[in-house]
């Protein structure tokens, strides 16, 4: 019997060790959290133990990989030089940490290209990417699919494919899929699941495919819109997100919700899709 990695986001703000804890409060075995506020700033200070205590938690209680965030303010892409080197300065104090976490993701939306169009804003992810990784990191990098909104760079696959592509040590990256992201950029997982990571493995590899974030979704399919919702109270419904966790392809990645919860919520949802989980 194989289990339901599932976990939810998780604030970094009483600890890391806190973190773990808090996750075993509503019986999850895996988490992500932000290193530093979302909008950007320092990185959580390091309180000497905290970290090693996390990863003996973590140890000790067999979690799946956990998760770390970039700050949604950390473009890639822009068009700002100075933006873009805020986004280098980021990654790279982010990934000194994630060292510390041995076995951890990282995970990052490849961001807007705000009118420079796509191949331009591929070659700046890709070149970002090539001054961050180094040969002798052992945190695997995430790219994160997105929904399509405004200038937003990821929701096809083949965008996601080309940053790869030119990326110099590719065995550093990942995917992280999102269900919300997915379904409001035109791949119909409450259809066609099958089709889509068929269309996935033909185009990216489902070998790159190392973490899920499990959403519902406030808008119609196609959307082009980022809303999150809570499991079963939007329009992929939760019959579409037990699918995901369920099927063969995906069932052993770790899955973190994103809805809009605080931990009462995330208890309850973790609780109804390790019940409907098929082990």
């Amino acid at each position: 019997m194989s289990r339901l990695n599932i976990g939810c986001h998780l604030s970094v703000a009483g600890g890391y060790l806190h973190m773990g804890q808090e996750a075993l409060s509503i019986h999850a075995n895996t988490f992500q959290f932000f290193t530093r506020n979302p909008r950007g700033g320092k990185s959580k200070e390091i309180v000497p133990g905290d970290i090693e205590g996390l990863n003996e938690l973590l140890k000790e209680n067999e979690f799946a990989p956990i998760v770390a965030h970039a700050p949604y303010t950390l473009n890639a892409c822009s068009a700002d030089p100075h933006v873009r080197e805020f986004a280098l300065m980021v990654m790279a104090d982010d990934l000194n940490i994630m060292e510390r976490l041995p076995g951890a993701l990282y995970n990052f939306h490849p961001g807007s290209h705000v009118g420079q169009g796509i191949e331009m804003a591929i070659d700046l992810i890709a070149d970002a990417l090539n001054k961050t990784l180094t040969p002798d990191l052992s945190t695997t990098v995430l790219l994160e699919t997105m929904s399509g909104k405004g200038s937003e760079v990821g929701s096809h696959f083949e965008e996601i494919r080309d940053i790869i592509s030119r990326v110099e040590l590719t065995e550093k990256l990942g995917v992280c899929m999102d269900s919300c992201h997915l379904y409001s950029a035109g791949y119909d997982i409450v259809n066609d699941l099958d089709g889509v990571l068929t269309q996935f493995d033909q185009i990216v590899g489902l070998d790159r495919l190392k973490a899920f974030h499990l959403n519902d979704s406030k808008m119609p399919f196609d959307s082009r819109k980022d809303r999150h919702e809570k499991i079963g109270e939007g329009t992929i419904g939760t019959e579409a997100i037990v699918r995901i966790i369920n099927h063969p392809a995906l069932k052993h990645l770790p899955f973190n919700l994103e809805t809009p919860n605080e931990i009462p919520g995330y208890a309850a949802e973790i609780k109804l899709l390790q019940e409907a989980f098929q082990g």
